[in-house]
């Protein structure tokens, strides 16, 4: 019960595949189980508070960092029903916001998740972007990719969030009336 085959009725679509393209479909799949599998345990040893070998490793620096900057992992950022998130590693401390997301996919990623995370805390803490310090970090492929954004930025992620939160709760009025 509550499982799901590989080759599922339910998600035919594999029907009309070739191999190469079951193949394909079939590794991203166990790479995103393992992409949980690492989220959980770089989760767990950061709130035991178990750092790893300094090594150069993704999930290493990742973990260490976390623990040496004293965050907090999986944390709820709200602003509304509409809008919430739970970024992988938060920590503000000395008027200093940190924001780092464990990527395990070998795929570019871009920094505007992380910029969300940050709008949504500043709305969430009543923070202004320019009266605090925001560091960005992404984790993957043995790298850290950072990022200090331009506090404008911030200001515009939050507008959309705000203006984007009205709108949708206009439109549900709508469709409950």
């Amino acid at each position: 019960m509550g499982t799901h085959a590989f080759l599922s009725p339910s998600s035919p679509a594999w029907v009309n595949y070739e191999e190469d393209k079951l193949d394909r479909v079939f590794f991203a799949a166990q790479a995103a189980r393992r992409g949980i599998e690492f989220h959980a345990f770089a989760h767990d040893a950061i709130r035991l508070r178990i750092k790893l070998p300094d090594l150069r490793s993704t999930i290493n620096m990742y973990v260490n960092d976390a623990i040496g900057y004293g965050m907090t992992p999986e944390q709820i950022l709200y602003y509304s029903d509409n809008c919430y998130g739970h970024a992988d590693c938060v920590g503000f401390r000395n008027n200093t916001l940190r924001i780092h997301d464990l990527k395990t996919g070998v795929n570019e990623v871009s920094m505007a998740q992380l910029r969300v995370y940050a709008a949504l805390f500043c709305l969430e803490y009543r923070f202004k972007p320019n009266e605090i310090a925001i560091e960005l970090r992404i984790y993957q492929n043995n790298n850290v990719k950072l990022e200090i954004p331009e506090p404008g930025d911030i200001f515009l992620v939050m507008d959309r969030i705000r203006i984007f939160d009205k709108r949708i709760n206009e439109l549900k009025a709508e469709v409950t009336s």
